[in-house]
């Protein structure tokens, strides 16, 4: 005896019932794809000065919620966020940042304690710092991109939320093309640009 046969209108529903499940499974794939993965170095050589007895906290940068990511991002146009298909960063943008203003500060050797947290209650003074720019910009007519990083950044004394000084880094870096290595050699140079004139501020306006 031959099976019964499945009346037609169930073909319809299998389908859609079926398909969203395939497109779930396949979005599943993408974000499970292994991305590699890319940091950013503290600069080598930053300003110096006098060792002073402060504790520096270094609190974690706010940002937009499209660079609030671990991916490297990459606008087409002004109005748009995209990000390299096949890398990300090692840390979440904001905490990439603070490592790097960490590690620039404990460079310059001027401040008894530099941490993301302060070593009693309270420190004396803290950085907190909002970060605007951190993107590369295609050229609109080339095969190129500009990165920019733009930071703002406020010396906050802790003893009676003074602020103590208050300054905006902007730094650009050009990429020949928008391959990853490209960009990512494009982010590493403005950002040692924006941290030696971060280092500078920091030790003449952290007293």
């Amino acid at each position: 005896m031959r099976p019964p046969m499945r009346p037609a209108f169930l073909l319809p529903i299998l389908a859609l019932l079926l398909g969203p499940g395939c497109s779930a499974l396949s979005a599943l794939g993408e974000a499970t794809a292994v991305l590699d993965v890319y940091e950013l170095r503290a600069p080598e050589a930053v300003p110096t000065g006098p060792r002073r007895s402060l504790e520096v906290t270094v609190v974690l940068p706010t940002t937009t919620g499209a660079l609030d990511t671990d991916r490297i991002m990459v606008k087409p146009d002004p109005l748009a966020a995209q990000y390299l298909p096949d890398a990300r960063w090692g840390e979440e943008v904001p905490v990439l940042v603070q490592s790097l203003m960490l590690r620039t500060l404990q460079e310059t050797e001027a401040f008894a304690y530099v941490g993301r947290d302060p070593l009693g209650i309270s420190g004396d003074v803290a950085v907190v710092a909002d970060v605007i720019d951190f993107q590369a910009e295609a050229d609109a007519d080339g095969p190129g991109a500009t990165v920019r990083l733009q930071l703002s950044v406020q010396a906050v004394r802790e003893s009676d939320v003074a602020i103590l000084s208050s300054r905006t880094f902007e730094a650009t870096a050009r990429a020949a093309d928008t391959e990853t290595r490209t960009i990512v050699a494009a982010f590493d140079a403005a950002s040692a640009q924006l941290l030696v004139a971060f280092a500078e501020w920091a030790v003449g306006a952290l007293r």
